[in-house]
Formats: structure tokens, C-alpha cells, sequence
């Protein structure tokens, strides 16, 4: 069994999750496939748009990592989504209303909220039907390492001053940036916030050519022998 790195500190994407899924659901679920189906909806419906949100079965059997924790072979895993979905459509936590796509009847699931509630009587009354187009793919995969996780694991433990340090930074430079910050660092061996800050703050005032941000030579030369040579160790 692999072994979690435990919850980073910083900022993080977090889904709601209504009390009462707590104090009246969970006590009653009694399979597993039902308990990672019913979070992964609440987590996906979180992370999509507009004011009717809805899945399709297909969008729950396309995610490879969810499909991979529900069983063993494909066919495992498919009979436990039908079973995990028929068991939540039951226990009342998921709406389900069946339409027609490309001349094939599709299973639609929406959370059984008022939204779910009124979404699925327009369907069933005529008066709505969802836009079903293709939309981005979401899929469970592991988070990229924030700020603090980068620092921990390249430079040492926090303290309250550098993580004040770290969620401004966090703020102001984008993430691909942060990242090859600290690579930069650790390839030279400057494990230092300092080192590291100087240099997301001359990508800032300078302007960094995206297309070749994989070629970190220019800039390596650059804070070994420009305006931060002194952060530096010859």
C-alpha cells in the first residue's frame, strides 16, 4: 500500500461537502464502491460549471484513477460503478434520469440537491434539457506540489515568517515559474528562499520567454554571473 506524504500547508482546493452527508449517509453506507462514487460526485460537480451540474456515466468510467480504485480488472471495476451508482441512486443521494445520446439511452446523475431536484423535474416536465456537449476532462490525479511542499522537501522545515514569505510569493508568480525556481536552486545547490525568490522576482521585472522555459541554461548564467551573482557561491 503506498504511503500518503500527509496534507500540505498552504492554500488548497477543497470541496464542500454538505454536513448531513456525514450525520446521516455515511453511517449507513456499507459499500465501498457507494462511498468513493458518491465523494468523487461531490468532487468532480465541484470542479465544473454552470448552474445545473450533472455526470454521465461514461464521465465516471473515463477516469482512469477512479476506475482503478474500484476493481481490479475493467470488468471489475465496471460491474462495481453500476453497482455503487444503483446503490446512491437508492440511498437518495444521486438523482438519475436517462436520455437519449447519438441514438443510445445514457444514465445522467445530478446530486440530489434543489438544484438536482428542480433540474430533474424540467427534464422530466419537458421544459429543460441539458447541453450535453463534449466538455474539459477532469480527472482524480495527484496535485501539483504547492510553495510550502517544494520548500520543505528542497530547503527544510517553515517557519512563521517564510510561510508569510512563501503564500505571498504563492500569490504573486505563476506556479511553473515557483517550480522551476526551485529546480534551478537544487540543481546548483542553492537552497536558499533568498536565491530562489531572486529569481522569480528578475523572471517578473525582465519577462520570461515561455516557449523556452525548459532551457534553464540562459538563466543559470544569468544568476551566476548578473545581478545576483552575490546571492551566489563561486
Amino acid at each position: 500500500m503506498p504511503k500518503f506524504d500527509g496534507f500540505s500547508e498552504g492554500k488548497a482546493n477543497l470541496t464542500p461537502i454538505p454536513g448531513s452527508f456525514f450525520s446521516e449517509l455515511l453511517p449507513e453506507i456499507d459499500h465501498l464502491g457507494e462511498l468513493k462514487v458518491s465523494l468523487y460526485v461531490f468532487w468532480r460537480l465541484n470542479r465544473m460549471e454552470g448552474a445545473f451540474r450533472s455526470l454521465r456515466r461514461s464521465d465516471l468510467a473515463g477516469d482512469r484513477r477512479l476506475m482503478q480504485g474500484l476493481g481490479k480488472t475493467v470488468q471489475e471495476a465496471e460491474e462495481c460503478l453500476d453497482e455503487a451508482l444503483r446503490r446512491a441512486v437508492t440511498r437518495g443521494t444521486l438523482l438519475e434520469v436517462s436520455l437519449v445520446l447519438k441514438d443510445q439511452p445514457e444514465p445522467l446523475y445530478f446530486l440530489n440537491s434543489p438544484k438536482g431536484r428542480a433540474a430533474l423535474e424540467a427534464i422530466r416536465q419537458g421544459k429543460w434539457r441539458p447541453a450535453l456537449e463534449e466538455q474539459a476532462p477532469i480527472e482524480l490525479s495527484p496535485e501539483q506540489p504547492n510553495i510550502f511542499r517544494l520548500y520543505e522537501d528542497h530547503i527544510g522545515p517553515l517557519t512563521p515568517m517564510l510561510a508569510e514569505a512563501l503564500t505571498e510569493a504563492q500569490e504573486s508568480y505563476p506556479e511553473e515559474w515557483v517550480a522551476d525556481a526551485f529546480r534551478i536552486a537544487v540543481e546548483y545547490n542553492k537552497r536558499s528562499w533568498r536565491y530562489i525568490e531572486a529569481i522569480l522576482r528578475r523572471w517578473q521585472e525582465g519577462g520570461r520567454d515561455e516557449q523556452n522555459r525548459g532551457d534553464y541554461q540562459k538563466d543559470r548564467r544569468r544568476y551566476i554571473e548578473g545581478d545576483y551573482a552575490d546571492f551566489i557561491e563561486h
